[in-house]
């Protein structure tokens, strides 16, 4: 969607498969769609984030559109990780941070404090699809169950010929090699949620747990998202785990994994907007944490994905830089913004939580 220098920017209508809602959507409204303009809410100043890199992509493009669009606005991002961000963020070194989680129990009353004893607010702003992507010589169409999957990153499934990913791919030659599989060597929301995912849809078959540092045996540790997409691209044999973007830049094929209503499911960003339409929000308020199903029964829904979130002052932020963190939150959750997505190898939220991230955005005071 090209962006206007001035004025304002003309709702345009997205397409379906998008689910966004149109872009003129009242700030107190949480639901209902508008037709009308939406004008960019620009103020000036310099801000100072960090955080998740799993989101960079769509940071540097809402950076740029939002500072061509409004003259005096600065907006830095250091993608420095997840948990550095959270950390920038309470100790009020970076004015908003990026995270692939939203904060936990223990972090939210630091983030208070931080923010004079106001609630901070998690506001999910960018869906980020995990591709599982390999390098095979002579396989471009491989499919997988999440018991397969968690047995090849676990460890059991040591072969492309093994019985459990015949059966997943019928009538396909898998050669008799070893595989190699990459995974992060530094901790990260992308191990985060890949693990959460395999807890929830592969039972029994996973039994390392979740969490952000990796705990299986054996592998190829890589750092970053970057570092695995290279690792992969460079070892015929392996397999990994990366957002869609990374996969996409290497030129990586991806599997189709299967999803908890029973079909193999290509990976596109329309595909992973539907598992998010089906995530729970567990917070109050304006505070919009999300709980994903990651066994969501949903046809045509891709089940590997993350979630990053905006984490802001709901009030009590840097002085000064209130208007600016508002203005830019409302643009990156508007219907314009989360329109440069599906270009950037992201999805967009669904209709139904887009409108509430604005709103909450909105609300900032």
């Amino acid at each position: 969607m090209k962006v206007q220098r001035h004025g304002t920017v003309a709702c345009v209508a997205l397409t379906a498969a998008l689910a966004l809602s149109a872009c003129g959507v009242d700030s107190n409204d949480t639901g209902a769609t508008v037709a009308a303009v939406w004008k960019i809410n620009c103020a000036t100043g310099t801000l100072n984030a960090q955080g998740s890199s799993a989101q960079k992509n769509a940071m540097d493009e809402w950076r740029k559109n939002y500072q061509q669009q409004c003259s005096g606005a600065t907006i830095n991002y250091e993608p420095s990780g997840s948990g550095a961000g959270v950390q920038a963020f309470i100790s009020g070194t970076a004015d908003f941070a990026g995270s692939d989680t939203a904060l936990t129990s223990a972090q939210q009353p630091q983030a208070n404090a931080r923010c004079g004893g106001n609630p901070a607010i998690n506001l999910p702003m960018v869906v980020g699809p995990i591709a599982v992507a390999y390098n095979l010589s002579g396989v471009d169409n491989l499919q997988l169950k999440p018991q397969t999957l968690a047995g090849i990153f676990g460890g059991s499934i040591t072969q492309w010929d093994d019985d459990a990913i015949k059966a997943d791919n019928p009538g396909a030659s898998l050669p008799s090699e070893t595989i190699q599989t990459v995974h992060r060597s530094d901790e990260s929301g992308t191990t985060g949620n890949f693990t959460n995912y395999l807890t929830a849809a592969a039972g029994s078959s996973w039994t390392f747990g979740a969490g952000q540092a990796w705990k299986a045996p054996g592998g190829t540790g890589s750092k970053g998202s970057d570092g695995v997409a290279q690792s992969v691209s460079s070892t015929d044999g392996s397999i990994g785990y990366m957002e869609l973007s990374f996969a996409e830049n290497a030129g990586l094929n991806m599997a189709k994994i299967q999803n908890g209503a029973g079909q193999f499911q290509e990976l596109t960003p329309e595909a992973a907007s539907k598992t998010i339409e089906g995530a729970q929000v567990t917070g109050s308020g304006n505070n919009l944490p999300l709980t994903i199903n990651y066994t969501t029964n949903t046809a045509g829904a891709y089940p590997i994905v993350l979630v990053t979130y905006e984490i802001a002052c709901s009030a009590g932020g840097p002085a000064g830089k209130t208007p600016l963190i508002k203005g830019f939150l409302d643009y990156t959750a508007s219907g314009e913004g989360q329109g440069v997505l599906n270009g950037l190898g992201y999805a967009p939220l669904p209709g139904s939580l887009q409108p509430r991230v604005q709103a909450a955005a909105n609300s900032i005071s």
